[in-house]
């Protein structure tokens, strides 16, 4: 039964980003941010979600000029991606979406302590 919830959440990602781009660019943002802030782990989920729902990992190859099979890898559970072929990721899935990912640091006082940084896609 989690096979086919999985299989059917992958499927609802896909139709989602093939009808919605401000929620591919949405979830390219949220990779980002989990990315910087300390979570690359679910930030690889996305990412990999956002492949499939796109170009795919023969498009992403074809980009960044990594194996596919290396990519899947990468994009795995328990993957490790350097900081050179996580960039390239980046790199190859904003200019698909037509975005350009930017980040904002912010001081963080008791006020803000706990609440998330600004980000956004431009």
């Amino acid at each position: 039964m989690d096979m086919a919830l999985t299989r059917d959440f992958k499927e609802t990602v896909v139709a989602r980003v093939n009808s919605d781009p401000a929620y591919a660019k949405a979830l390219l943002d949220e990779a980002s941010f989990l990315s910087l802030n300390g979570d690359p782990e679910t930030a690889r989920m996305i990412l990999r979600d956002l492949v499939n729902a796109t170009v795919g990992f023969e498009g992403l190859s074809a980009a960044t000029h990594i194996p596919a099979k290396s990519l899947h890898r990468m994009l795995s559970e328990t993957g490790n991606p350097s900081m050179n072929n996580i960039a390239a990721i980046f790199y190859a899935v904003s200019k698909l979406l037509h975005v350009s990912i930017e980040t904002t640091s912010v001081e963080l006082n008791s006020s803000t302590v706990g609440d998330a940084s600004e980000h956004a896609l431009a």
